[in-house]
This record gives structure tokens, C-alpha cells and sequence, in this order.
């Protein structure tokens, strides 16, 4: 399989903060076109198409939160050239056409090149209860889908009870129209998209995650829903080859 890489990572990775670290963003900032769009979204298709039950999952989100998450999406859409909205039909910028019938979550996710990670208030705390995740970065959305927030961030060592309380109240805190980012930084072996991995594979040794000759980063933004105030999690993934060290 090729390559699909980015030609550059548009912010500067050295600044990284530790977790929750989110920054004020666009209202229309979480959903970014770049180079890769076009590849990226020929990669979700294929594996949309050859390993659905792998990265599409749903427990039991509402109905109408996914809707709102397809509706907030077109709208911004609308307001792109490269996009042609119809009534019941996307054609994308790669000349692609997707259908608007089926499931809304899954019809989103196939217009734009984030990942899509919906998130519902269930008692104390924000459930992961619908994704489209193709992109994962060393996790899999089997193990995630259907936990709150502190579960699905095991095993993150600087994920403590600490983080994970200050985590929630910016879940509850998040405001519809000011979205919130930040960003990680990793490197891996293999520049693939789709790297999954189990909770209980261990994190040492000769293995893809942590070194390498490919920086990965996501641009992970949180954007609050004004109808049902659901929060959704969009993951932009950028992946270049690390640049040469000077002097070799």
C-alpha cells in the first residue's frame, strides 16, 4: 500500500502541553482539508468497505445526535466550492459521491477527513457511544466504544483521577460554536493509517509505536452540539516522514 503523507505538519509539534492542553479554535476550525484528502478518504472507504465492524461501531448513541453531527457538518460544507451538497447526495472534492441514506454518523464520516468520535452525557460522565474511527493510533475502538471518558483513556499513564476530573468539566464546559483543540505527538515504524492495538499488548520492546522514521500527529478538537448537546470528538490525523538530522 502507498504511502499517504502530509508534506507538513501545519503547527509547531515542539510545543506540545500535556494533557487536557486544549486551545480556542474557529467555529469551522475542527474540519481541515489538506493534500492527503483525497487518499485519506479513499483509505476510509476501503476499510469502511473490507473491515466495517473494525472501525464503525455503535452503543446505542441517539439517533439524534448523529443526525446533528451529519447536519452541523453539511452545513459547513455548503459553504465550501470544492463540495457539492444536494439533497440527498455529497459530491466530495476528490469527485467522489456519497449518498446521504443510512446511517448519518457513517455518511459524515465519508465527506470529510476526521475521524468521528460522538460522545453523550450518561450519568456523571461523557460515554463514547458512536465512532467512526479508521485512523487509530495504537487503540481499538472494540475495546473503547461504550466507556466513559476515564475508561477509554486507560492505559494513558498521565491519565490519572486528577486529569481524568479535569478532562470531564471541560467536557461539561465546552460551548456550542467555540470548539476546543489540541494535538499529540508520536512516532511510529510504519507509516500506515489503520494501527491498531489491544489494551493488553505490551508498550516496549521491538514494536511499531515510539520510534521510527514517521511522525504522527493528530489535531483532536471537541465541538459541542446545540441541539442535543452531545459532544463530538473529530481526530485529524497528519503524518510526515521525521526530517533528517542535520550533519548526516
Amino acid at each position: 500500500m502507498p504511502e499517504i503523507l502530509q508534506k507538513k505538519i501545519p503547527y509547531d509539534v515542539s510545543e506540545h502541553k500535556k494533557l487536557p492542553g486544549m486551545l480556542p479554535l474557529a467555529e469551522d476550525g475542527w474540519l481541515i482539508e489538506d493534500e492527503a484528502y483525497a487518499a485519506q478518504l479513499a483509505e476510509r472507504d476501503r476499510l469502511l468497505q473490507d473491515s466495517p465492524d473494525n472501525v464503525f461501531t455503535d452503543a446505542g448513541a441517539s439517533a439524534e445526535a448523529k443526525q446533528e453531527v451529519l447536519d452541523e457538518i453539511l452545513a459547513q460544507l455548503r459553504r465550501r466550492p470544492s463540495y457539492r451538497v444536494e439533497a440527498t447526495m455529497v459530491q466530495r472534492p476528490d469527485g467522489v459521491r456519497v449518498p446521504l441514506a443510512g446511517d448519518p454518523l457513517l455518511n459524515a464520516a465519508r465527506l470529510v477527513q476526521e475521524d468521528l468520535c460522538l460522545h453523550e452525557k450518561r450519568g456523571g460522565e461523557h460515554v463514547l457511544t458512536a465512532a467512526v474511527m479508521c485512523f487509530p493510533a495504537s487503540w481499538t475502538l472494540r475495546e473503547k466504544i461504550g466507556r466513559p471518558l476515564s475508561a477509554v483513556h486507560r492505559p494513558v499513564e498521565e491519565y490519572d483521577a486528577d486529569v481524568a476530573k479535569r478532562v470531564q468539566r471541560l467536557f461539561d464546559g465546552i460551548r456550542a460554536g467555540r470548539p476546543m483543540w489540541r494535538f499529540n505527538v508520536l512516532e511510529y515504524v510504519r507509516p500506515d493509517l489503520f494501527q491498531p492495538r489491544s489494551e493488553t499488548d505490551p508498550r516496549s520492546g521491538d514494536e511499531d509505536y515510539g520510534r521510527g522514521a514517521y511522525i504522527r500527529s493528530e489535531h483532536q478538537a471537541l465541538v459541542r452540539l446545540p441541539r442535543t448537546c452531545a459532544v463530538l470528538f473529530s481526530i485529524h490525523t497528519y503524518l510526515i516522514k521525521k526530517p533528517a538530522q542535520s550533519g548526516t
